[in-house]
């Protein structure tokens, strides 16, 4: 088994987005430089700045990682108008030429499940590659972070990224870096693995093992999703290690956490333990991608979470009687036993009544049954006359039903300014600036979109937007947006046990939506949120003729 080693080698990968983590990472034994060393931090990265032009295309903005001669930056293309990640590093670095043929074999795998390099290119004495990049979703170590992940979304994570790496290395291609940094779950639910080849290039890491490093590195995901923990004994992205260990021992992660679902425990130990028996199963060891995806197609079905509703309870009859006719009532409890001496629960059939003598009875019945014509005919010509004079209500209609308390009234727009917290971009490229322009109450403050080829952004995406934080679930009835020129723009809401604030556009649900440059968008009825997003869906044309939205504030009313 390769020695469980944690050793602090380097910064966060920085080969994607938000991953928020910038703290040494752990590394294997396994994991060295092409000289047999550990990377170590070096100030010999090129000595570029924000707004430095690639290629005359690929605009850099902001550097995200300078490390070991090489730096990272988060930089617009703006060819096609979107976001993208660069790594620079000088054509002399002598790791150069294998990112580049790196970089070069990733970009032919074409697999969605990876993050794709767009581009590999050696030009005035700096190499760069050109990656995708998606600020919209959220890597693991945000999950992990949140908690360990219900089973099947654990689940999920080791199918989908076995399954990938199993398809890398069938073309020949390993990671050896594959940490909860590089691994992004997007808001459909997919996971998408980012740094294939060329992170480990990048830091001269090799491995004489890779399909089991790789497959190690997949075990141990799946461990810290089950319990919140890393399976090494220093701490790392976030987690708590486990400290402690003893030679080859590690505990299986139902012993760590309890109610772990059993059969991904063992999984996990398969995948991490690699010579001999393992701690939790006689199964034998998963030493590459393809042997753990086989172990993952025979556990037992793991279902999603079912949706709970609540039941009213169930229909039973009481075992009374009123004027002949048996009655049932809702609840455990229908039937009560007055109070006071118990008595037979059998009650004896009422007694008919004595029928009226020949001539005498049918003049009654016939007496009856002619007055309740009568009424019901008088009954029907009252609501007509009410019917044709309009509701006919004097408002006594309108208090039997208040005092009878059917329903409680509904909540009522109040008007009182709502206090806006925070805000957060929402965008799936780029979009940046300070958001709090939009809401300081300042009309000549603003925040305002990049530039694009025509008002629905260049068909590049459906839209962007600000994610209002109300600091709490509030009541809100209507929004007041103001923008520089006539803006398209839909008012949206998350659910009111949305704990955290929604990632992505589908988090919310639409409430109304207009058009100009002064818009108040409002509620059917008062809604109760934290979370209002702010969705610009058709840009203005400006004076310069560019299309971009100027938001310059707005309000929230309750």
């Amino acid at each position: 088994m390769a020695e469980r080693s944690t050793a602090a080698v380097d910064v966060a990968d920085t080969s994607g987005e938000n991953s928020g983590d910038d703290k040494p990472l752990t590394a294997r034994a396994d994991e060295t430089t092409a000289d047999g060393t550990t990377p170590q931090q070096s100030n010999s990265a090129p000595e570029l700045h924000s707004g430095h032009k690639l290629a005359r295309r690929y605009r850099l903005e902001e550097c995200v990682t300078r490390l070991d001669g090489f730096s990272s930056w988060r930089a617009m293309d703006e060819k096609l108008r979107r976001a993208v990640g660069v790594h620079l590093l000088p054509a002399d670095h002598p790791r150069a030429r294998p990112v580049l043929a790196a970089a070069r074999s990733a970009a032919l795998l074409g697999d969605p499940r990876f993050v794709q390099v767009l581009d590999a290119v050696e030009e005035d004495d700096l190499v760069y590659v050109v990656h995708e990049w998606l600020p919209d979703a959220t890597p693991l170590t945000t999950l992990f972070a949140s908690g360990p992940l219900e089973p099947h979304e654990a689940y999920q994570l080791v199918s989908q990224v076995s399954q990938a790496m199993a398809a890398a290395h069938r073309e020949g291609l390993a990671h050896l870096r594959l940490t909860p940094s590089s691994v992004l779950r997007t808001g459909t639910g997919q996971y998408r693995i980012r740094g294939l080849a060329v992170n480990a290039a990048l830091r001269g890491i090799s491995s004489d093992h890779p399909q089991r490093t790789d497959t190690e590195a997949v075990g141990a995901l799946l461990y810290a999703s089950l319990t919140q923990r890393w399976p090494y004994e220093q701490d790392a992205y976030g987690l708590s290690g486990i400290g402690g260990l003893s030679g080859d021992s590690l505990l299986s992660p139902d012993q760590i956490r309890a109610g772990v679902h059993r059969a991904l425990s063992q999984l996990a130990m398969r995948a991490l333990v690699n010579d001999g028996a393992t701690a939790s199963s006689e199964d034998q060891p998963c030493a590459t991608p393809e042997e753990l995806v086989k172990a993952v197609a025979e556990l037992p079905r793991i279902r999603p979470p079912e949706p709970t509703f609540s039941q009213p309870p169930p229909y039973q009859r009481a075992p009374h009687r009123h004027n002949g006719y048996q009655h049932g009532s809702y609840g455990p409890e229908a039937a009560r036993t007055p109070a006071g001496p118990a008595r037979s629960t059998t009650v004896p059939p009422a007694s008919p009544p004595p029928t009226l003598p020949g001539r005498t009875g049918k003049v009654i019945k016939w007496g009856v049954s002619a007055l309740l014509i009568a009424a019901l005919g008088l009954a029907s010509w009252q609501i007509a006359g009410a019917l044709m004079n309009g509701d006919g209500s004097d408002g006594s209609s309108e208090t039997s039903k208040q005092s009878q308390g059917h329903s409680p009234r509904p909540a009522t727009p109040t008007g009182k300014p709502v206090e806006i917290v925070s805000a957060r971009i929402l965008d799936s490229g780029s979009e940046r600036g300070d958001t709090a322009p939009a809401y300081d109450g300042n009309p000549d403050t603003y925040w305002q979109t990049f530039k694009y080829a025509s008002a629905k952004f260049g068909n590049l995406k459906p839209g962007v937007g600000l994610i209002l934080d109300l600091g709490e679930v509030k009541q809100v009835s209507s929004i007041k947006v103001s923008f520089k020129g006539q803006t398209a723009v839909d008012f949206l809401a998350a659910p009111q046990t949305t704990g955290s604030m929604p990632v992505s556009h589908s988090g919310f649900s639409k409430v109304s939506s207009g058009t100009g440059s002064e818009v108040t968008l409002k509620a059917k009825k008062p809604i109760k949120t934290r979370y209002v997003l702010v969705w610009v869906t058709e840009l203005p044309l400006t004076e310069q003729g560019e299309y971009r939205a100027r938001v310059t504030e707005i309000d929230v009313s309750s």
